[in-house]
């Protein structure tokens, strides 16, 4: 009854710690800017905004999918420890190698921000600052997998929040690479503190063992989850170079500080839906009740919300400074509304990832990219609203789309794992090492059983199986005592059949 009891009550743990996160990292970073607005200027602002974003979202990009996985099918045992070490490393590579990519082409699509490429200190803390917010968003899954979702609260808001708020005035003098340096200190205390938690709070050593990580049996699904990730992100990526490049430095400023107040109530939907996503991933029973439970909770904690911060736009810009209220008052009342569809869209692509409809999951999100970056590229020249309106239209059509995809039919619940004593999450690749492990002694038991030569045991076969129970011969004890010892050993749960 444990097991069943639990996961309603861990779904609100998880989702109030993810929220927490969240929370204190918007709020940290909120104070971040306030300090950034004050002693830097707008279009100093406007670039590092830009480099800042592109950092956040390239650490995204390079997950591979391997934070969903890590979720979805933790693998088991020692094994868990590979499983968490080849993640980082391929993480980190591929961090490494999108910075570098997107250095290279910035004279297509961010000219104005040459002047990271063109001096090496710059370019080497721009790359640096993407491997360390990748690790962090690695180790943030392998938490939330594990249900310690509180140790976020710790690296990934407090110590990261803390770490960032000290340097901007100290480094005042360096303009935009100032700013830039600030965001890179948070995101290297908050990787190295996050190395430290797994260490201490969950036994993690390097381990670069293959066996039984799963990962390459997942291959298909850390790819899907990779290709939606890359195309949801798109249009946050995106849409501030259009800003930056149609409308100016200042405005990007302006649009990037609205965006990040509006992101503060986006978290709440993603907070919820990565704590059902973890919760289904280890119950996959109790889909349908978790996801229409998670509707009930963003709903009665978004709407009273983006009321608020719609109501209250001019006076938590007015904390920036006059030239933010005036400028981006409008922006953020819109951008506050369409908290609401990207609520929907949330919801529904964690549920779909949940029922592994990738294709569907996939396709939503192409909705989504096309109809914002579409929308922004043909509305920019007409201010920063009509910017807003084209990102909650996108999550409006996005989220229609992947709710009538969860819907169609009936939402059913996720293929569960393999059958196994430990009804525990992810397939049962693991599992069948210990199986076959009890199956290799059940001949060498059975072999002195028989002391008739083959050719002799033929022929009584037929006659036994017509006897009657009493006729039974006197080998059907020792092979039924054979027979409960090895459902014995099947039954136990695996930490036992590993047990030498």
């Amino acid at each position: 009854m444990g097991k069943h009891a639990r996961p309603a009550d861990q779904m609100f743990r998880s989702s109030f710690f993810l929220l927490a996160s969240t929370v204190t990292t918007a709020g940290l970073s909120f104070l971040f800017w306030v300090v950034v607005a004050r002693f830097y200027p707008p279009e100093q602002v406007g670039l590092a905004t830009s480099l800042i974003s592109a950092t956040s979202l390239l650490s995204y990009l390079s997950m591979f999918g391997l934070n969903s996985t890590l979720i979805r099918f933790p693998a088991e045992g020692r094994a868990r420890n590979g499983q968490i070490t080849q993640s980082t490393a391929l993480v980190l590579l591929v961090s490494c190698g999108a910075a570098g990519i997107y250095l290279l082409g910035l004279p297509w699509y961010g000219h104005k921000l040459l002047f990271v490429r063109d001096h090496a200190h710059l370019a080497a803390l721009f790359v640096l600052s993407c491997a360390c917010a990748s690790l962090n968003l690695l180790v943030k899954s392998v938490f939330i997998s594990a249900r310690m979702a509180q140790y976020n609260v710790l690296f990934d808001g407090i110590l990261q929040g803390l770490a960032k708020l000290a340097a901007p005035v100290a480094l005042a003098g360096f303009g935009a690479a100032g700013i830039l340096g600030s965001a890179g200190i948070g995101y290297a205390v908050a990787g190295a503190a996050a190395l430290l938690l797994l260490r201490h709070r969950l036994g993690f050593r390097f381990d670069f063992r293959t066996r039984g990580t799963r990962l390459r049996e997942q291959l298909r699904f850390s790819v899907a989850s990779y290709v939606s990730s890359l195309i949801n992100l798109a249009p946050v990526l995106i849409t501030p170079l259009i800003v930056l490049q149609k409308l100016g430095a200042a405005e990007a400023g302006y649009y990037f500080v609205a965006f990040q107040i509006a992101a503060l109530l986006n978290s709440v939907s993603t907070a919820v839906g990565e704590a059902v996503f973890a919760e289904v991933s280890s119950d996959p029973s109790r889909f349908g009740e978790l996801l229409r439970r998670s509707a009930k909770i963003i709903a009665a904690v978004q709407v009273p919300a983006v009321a608020v911060v719609a109501a209250g736009s001019g006076l938590l810009l007015m904390v920036f400074g006059g030239g933010y209220t005036t400028a981006a008052r409008g922006l953020l009342g819109v951008l506050a509304v369409a908290a609401l569809p990207v609520a929907l869209n949330t919801w529904a692509c964690f549920g779909l990832k949940l029922a592994q409809r990738m294709k569907q999951l996939i396709a939503a999100n192409a909705v989504l990219a096309s109809t914002t970056i579409g929308l922004a590229a043909w509305w920019a020249p007409h201010g920063l609203v009509r910017v807003g309106c084209a990102w909650g239209i996108g999550n409006l059509a996005a989220g229609l789309f992947a709710t009538a995809a969860l819907l169609r039919g009936r939402p059913s619940a996720p293929r569960p794992p393999e059958p196994d004593a430990d009804p525990g999450p992810g397939p049962a690749l693991v599992d069948t090492l210990p199986l076959r492990a009890v199956r290799l002694p059940g001949p060498t038991t059975a072999a002195p059983q028989s002391a008739a030569p083959p050719s002799a045991a033929a022929p009584s076969a037929a006659p036994q199986s017509a006897a009657a129970p009493s006729a039974a011969p006197p080998s059907a004890a020792p092979q039924s005592a054979a027979a409960s010892s090895a459902a014995a050993s099947s039954a136990a749960p695996p930490a036992e059949r590993y047990r030498p």
